[in-house]
């Protein structure tokens, strides 16, 4: 039986592979093979199309791929909006693949806050170990919170303002955050001041605080203030305040 081609067509995919077909070769998508009656088609994609599916990636590389897609289809829709149809379209894999690295679209989201929350407390740290100044080291964790926050990815969205806080997992990974930082400054604040480990922690907290619900309002005013003279600021008062407990030396 020879096939028309109008019976070849129904078969045919995206275009950009070469399908040959009892000696006919036309253009169609990606690599598998067509039955069309008795007649069998084989379509053999080009190595150049459609890259984001069927290229095998180390797994540590998809499993990032996948965070990045997922964080932008979060910060866009939000969680409940969110679907993981779209999170695999944008990576550019089935769901399957999707489904093999995250079991849900929960893990995909707690999976996201675990990596910013390691990422701004790790930011925190490298701020006050840099130097031995005081001084410096308020301006440097005040602009972390700013350079977090000014981040064209979003990420301080999901951290900040996370729309599925009653979640415990979240709400967990949430808290866990703030307590990172504030860990990471109190160990700084009590080794200098020689304040108990609570007192140096509620005041790392407060200083995380102020850094945070600053730089949120100051990207939510339009950037009427310019960052550097925001942060400028914002050191400057939280700095009247921690400079007053002398420094045990």
């Amino acid at each position: 039986m020879n096939a028309t081609p109008r019976q070849v067509q129904r078969g045919q995919t995206r275009a950009g592979a070469e399908e040959r077909c009892s000696g006919e070769r036309r253009n169609v998508g990606s690599e598998r093979d067509l039955r069309i009656g008795t007649l069998q088609c084989t379509v053999t994609a080009h190595p150049d199309e459609n890259p984001a599916r069927g290229v095998r990636l180390p797994r540590s590389a998809r499993r990032q791929q996948l965070l990045g897609a997922a964080q932008e289809v979060f910060v866009a829709n939000g969680y409940h909006a969110a679907a993981m149809d779209d999170i695999a379209e944008r990576a550019g894999v089935s769901k399957p693949v999707l489904y093999q690295h995250f079991p849900g679209k929960l893990e995909l989201y707690v999976a996201l806050l675990d990596q910013h929350a390691d990422e701004l407390a790790s930011r925190v740290r490298a701020a006050l170990e840099s130097t031995t100044d005081n001084h410096d080291r308020v301006f440097g964790c005040v602009e972390v919170y700013f350079d977090f926050v000014d981040d064209p990815g979003g990420a301080y969205r999901l951290v900040f303002e996370s729309d599925l806080r009653n979640e415990p997992a979240v709400r967990e990974r949430v808290e866990r955050s703030l307590q990172l930082s504030v860990e990471a400054i109190a160990d700084t604040i009590a080794r200098d001041t020689g304040l108990g480990r609570d007192e140096a922690e509620l005041l790392s907290c407060g200083l995380a605080g102020v850094a945070e619900v600053s730089a949120r309002w100051w990207l939510a005013s339009s950037g009427n203030i310019p960052k550097a003279r925001a942060i400028e600021l914002i050191q400057a008062l939280v700095w009247r305040g921690i400079s007053g407990y002398p420094r045990v030396t």
